[in-house]
């Protein structure tokens, strides 16, 4: 009788569907009905906080009419009785793509041999760039995906946010049901948000190469559409769109938590509060992102354990990744911790029956059901504004539910039917078998096995056997759903390596199940698995779960970072010799006193006090090696190389506070270093100061009040000599002149405009940084080599009013030193490179000798990071080739660029009430056997010899115990991945790449 009533009911529901079209003809008779069901004696959840046992719920057609114990059945309802049953809220996923057509992203390297684009080639009255796309609505695109909403729904997803992932404004979002029909009944909302990201997509423009000219390109769009609305100039559907826009929910997508911080930056400049869908690895920084306050979207897409058997490729695995793989599964239960607000995404997932697993993992290691339930259903319904619609069961909102055999998160759990908008549509059925018995297995490929199903609940557990001169036995990782069964094991030889297997019950009498094979080789067949006889049952004692055991977290999340930060203390340096850079010289058998992060006092026979004492006889110290020209410490890109002015991108933007070589140079006493924009243009981006703090977050690395620098270009680069097509301007040496002339001269006549009060100028980033260089609150750093590029540079400077603080690398300024001295330019050179490429053919290891004894500010910088780490030695240079004075030998790694870089007053000599950025030396700091034996930055010893000794010694055997862990995760079945390292991007003036081709081919190796 029962499955008659479903039968009658299944009938009703289809025909709601179609009764709510009503301006749909129809080729036939109308039937209106609703479907009326009654789902009784349940246990209801109806949210994460209310549980009813022994209720009712009751629908009619696509909306729920109540809930509740104890409620009288109407007439005319079909009862459905799921004693023993539950009944939960569909689950619903903020962050897809469904129904929607896949879009050919970027895949090219930037300079490769197709045509520049510098203008958009999208047909209508579009803005510039096609990365800027606000005009896409989904709803005008989205069409059902019959077999991706079937795979959603076997999961338990009723509803979804659908996303045109495609650019950096990306338009508007749309909810939609994972019902079938037409693809206008589906629709529950059809504006959820406007979205962003920083991966331009299938943009063809040359710009944006990079990430901080994304984030340009973002704010001067912001900036833009608020021109836009209050001109009438201009015709621009991109700028309407946009600023439209504004009102909606703002959803960003970015990759990492470092990105989050970035996006919610650019939010709190423009007064947004963004959702942002998160990469997975928050927990790696969790008190920064609480601090921005933003609702995150997480996947639970968690890494595969590495293949780490051959010694040999498991070099290749770095420390990050080890401990990614263990700690990611952590991330939603810390996030929770936290008290930070987050919904769960399938996005990710290389298979969507995935996903239980994963939250289950999750909750295994600490995320609570309650909160695993609300990040499905309560949190996403309110991030796309549909929590009146869908999330809870509740009267009045739309029929979205699901039937399940037990609470939705234990393993043995099974969903029956997921009903979407009144619709029933069966994942498993009721009365499915119990499989537990031992079946004959055969697999295309492998041959005949035995296939033992074992457990609770029908079959929780399985091993599989094979007999003869192979014989083997092994546990296998097996999971149900319903009458979907996913089989995964290892027979160690013959072949090596997993065997997967996924099919589905065929046959319920004799027990049969079939599916697609999967061999370690990747060959795909088929297998089938029929019962064979029943097990003998030998009950085994249950063992209390334990706590999963966890490494600690550490700071930054890469090798050589510490779970507890150094900290700032005060430290009596006795007995030294003291290169104090100041007119007191060097100082025999003194004492340096570092209290508070600042220089007490340097002296002869100081007091200590409460100051920890370190003898230093024998021993140097000098003030911390500053590094006027690096590119260390950056993320997705140094140059922003797509036009030949790009004043506007900003490395402050970019600042990446894991690059191991903060480490490095802290080993070689570099306490600051001046990351640099590349010189792939003849105006390049903003430059930052920052400090090597070694484990702080991108902002607190930042150098506090210092001035604002840009990095400006001349020679071969600029012009792109040795790389591009020829299309981007200038191409030549004149051109480069011209570039510099004509934009000085618009930033002139944009100042005046800006003056002008009343005036709608139309904010430009790329002037405003040229105009601060004319107010003298901006200060150029210009790459250069040849005799002849110098002086034209100084000669526009003189004719348009700018100057010019620093000329870097400078290979050819002995040759102009007297008018840099004139008008008062430094020179940060390179101690003796030379005849590397054409234009420094005429550069000699003189060069800095000779600027210095002219009377020029000099330095020697490093533009590699493998140079930062002994610019001391660098400096000994000077003393070699031109008897320099070592004392101001040593300044042109210390107090010099100091002073190019206007931070004299804080650092660069030891002095009283300067920054305790101090290092101690076991030599002659000029000496190439002289040691930093510690780096202090703000009396912080972020670099300590004996510490790093006993740190390199504590990793090895962290990584040892991590490998062994893999291992015991591969012995029980667990999938793996191939050892593939990852190298750390090493940038130097010249490096081109494309940051968005990069994130795309990144998530498809994933």
């Amino acid at each position: 009788m029962k499955k008659i009533l479903l039968a009658l009911g299944l009938v009703f529901s289809t025909a709601v569907s179609f009764a709510q079209q009503n301006t749909f003809p129809v080729n036939g008779s109308f039937d209106t009905r609703p479907g009326m069901f009654a789902f009784t004696n349940a246990t209801i959840v109806v949210n994460a906080n209310q549980t009813l046992t022994n209720a009712t719920l009751l629908i009619k057609g696509q909306t729920i009419q109540a809930v509740g114990s104890g409620l009288t059945v109407p007439k005319g309802y079909v009862v459905i009785d799921l004693k023993g049953k539950f009944i939960y809220p569909s689950l619903i996923d903020p962050f897809t793509s469904y129904g929607l057509t896949e879009t050919a992203q970027q895949t090219r390297s930037f300079g490769g041999q197709r045509q520049s684009i510098f203008l958009s080639t999208k047909k209508g009255a579009y803005g510039w760039n096609e990365a800027i796309r606000p005009e896409t609505y989904v709803k005008n695109i989205f069409s059902v995906d019959a077999k991706k909403a079937d795979e959603l729904r076997k999961i338990g997803f009723g509803s979804v946010n659908t996303i045109n992932r495609d650019g950096i404004a990306r338009g508007v979002s749309a909810a939609v049901t994972l019902n079938e029909g037409p693809d206008n009944s589906l629709i529950l909302k059809d504006e959820t948000a406007a979205n962003y990201s920083f991966n331009k997509g299938s943009s063809q423009n040359d710009y944006p190469t990079s990430l901080m000219g994304a984030i340009a390109l973002l704010r001067q769009t912001y900036l833009d559409a608020q021109w836009y609305g209050k001109q009438k100039e201009e015709y621009n559907i991109s700028l309407s769109e946009f600023g439209k826009q504004q009102n909606l929910p703002q959803l960003f997508e970015v990759d990492g938590w470092a990105n989050v911080l970035r996006a919610d930056k650019i939010g709190k400049e423009f007064g947004k509060k963004y959702i942002i869908k998160s990469g997975g690895d928050e927990y790696q920084r969790v008190n920064e992102v609480k601090a921005t306050g933003a609702t995150l979207i997480i996947p639970v897409a968690f890494p595969k354990a590495y293949d780490v058997e051959d010694p040999a490729e498991a070099r290749n695995v770095s420390l990050t990744q080890m401990k990614n793989w263990e700690m990611a599964p952590a991330n939603p239960a810390i996030l929770e911790k936290a008290g930070v607000k987050f919904a769960l995404t399938t996005f990710g997932l290389e298979n969507s029956r995935d996903f239980w697993a994963n939250i289950r993992t999750a909750i295994e290691n600490g995320l609570t059901e309650k909160q695993a339930l609300q990040a499905v259903t309560e949190i996403p319904a309110a991030i796309l504004g549909v929590a009146d619609k869908v999330g809870s069961i509740e009267k009045g909102k739309v029929a979205n539910f699901l039937i399940s055999s037990d609470n939705l998160f234990k393993n043995s759990n099974i969903i029956f039917e997921n009903w979407v908008q009144g619709k029933r549509f069966v994942v498993n059925k009721m009365d499915v078998s119990d499989l537990k018995g031992s079946y004959n297995l055969n697999i295309d490929g492998l041959g005949s096995l035995i296939l033992k199903i074992s457990g609770t609940n029908g079959g929780s557990a399985a091993s599989i056997e094979r007999t003869g001169v192979d014989s083997v036995k092994t546990t296998a990782t097996f999971s149900r759903n319903g009458d979907w069964i996913s089989i995964n094991f290892n027979l160690k030889k013959n072949p090596k390596g997993d065997v997967r297997l996924s099919g589905y019950i065929t046959s319920a009498n004799p027990i049969a199940i079939k599916g697609e094979s999967a061999l370690p080789d990747g060959t795909m067949g088929r297998f089938t698995a029929t019962y064979k006889e029943a097990l003998k049952d030998t009950p085994k004692k249950e063992e209390p779960k334990t706590a999963l055991a966890m490494g600690q977290m550490i700071y930054p999340f890469t090798a050589f970072g510490s779970a507890e930060l150094a900290r700032q203390e005060s430290i009596l340096i006795k007995n030294g010799t003291v290169w104090t850079n100041e007119k007191d010289g060097v100082l025999q058998n003194a004492d340096v006193l570092l209290e508070n992060g600042k220089i007490k006092a340097v002296g002869k026979n100081l007091s200590a006090g409460v100051a920890k004492v370190i003898d230093a006889t024998g021993k140097h110290i000098t003030a911390g090696i500053i590094d006027e020209h690096s590119h260390i410490a950056a993320s997705g890109g140094i140059n922003e190389g797509g036009q030949s002015v790009s004043a506007e991108v900003r490395t402050a933007d970019i600042i990446n506070s894991e690059d191991v070589n903060i480490y490095r140079q802290l080993a070689g006493g570099v306490t600051t270093s001046h990351i640099l924009h590349g010189s792939a243009n003849p105006i390049g981006g903003q430059s930052q100061l920052i400090k090597l703090r070694w484990g702080k977050s991108p902002e607190e690395l930042k150098f506090a009040g210092a001035d604002g620098f840009i990095k400006f270009a001349l020679g071969e680069n600029v012009k792109q000599s040795n790389f591009g097509t020829g299309a981007r301007f200038p191409v030549t040496r004149m051109g480069v002149e011209q570039t510099f002339v004509d934009e000085f001269t618009r930033a002139k006549e944009y100042a005046r405009a800006l003056s002008v009060k009343g005036n709608n100028v139309r904010r430009d980033l790329e002037l405003d940084a040229i105009v601060e260089i004319l107010n003298n609150k901006r200060f150029i750093t210009c790459h250069s080599y040849v005799q002849s590029e110098i002086n034209m540079l100084i000669h526009v400077a003189d004719s348009l009013g700018f100057k010019i603080n620093t000329f870097t690398h400078i290979l050819e300024g002995y040759k102009v030193a007297d008018k840099m001295k004139a008008h008062g330019i430094a020179g940060s050179t390179f101690s003796d490179w030379w005849a590397y490429k054409n234009e420094v053919a005429e550069a000699i290891p003189y060069n800095g000798k000779i600027m210095h004894n002219v009377g020029v500010t000099t330095a020697f910088n490093s533009d590699d990071a493998e140079m930062a780490r002994h610019l001391n030695q660098e400096a000994g240079k000077a003393v070699l080739y031109g008897n320099v004075p070592e004392e101001d030998a040593l300044k042109f790694v210390t107090l010099n660029p100091a002073r190019m870089l206007h931070i004299d007053d804080k650092v660069g000599s030891l002095k009283a009430g300067k920054d305790a950025d101090v290092v101690i030396w076991s030599a002659n700091p000029l000496s190439i056997y002289a040691k930093a034996e510690k780096t202090f930055v703000d009396g912080i010893a972020y670099w300590d010899i004996e510490k790093d000794a006993q740190l390199i010694k504590a990793q090895q055997t962290e990584k040892a115990r991590l490998i062994q862990k893999m291992l015991e995760s591969k012995s029980k079945g667990s999938r793996t991945q191939r050892p593939v390292g990852e190298a750390p991007r090493l940038y130097n003036c010249e490096t081109l790449e494309n940051y968005s081709a990069e994130l795309t081919e990144n998530e498809h190796a994933h």
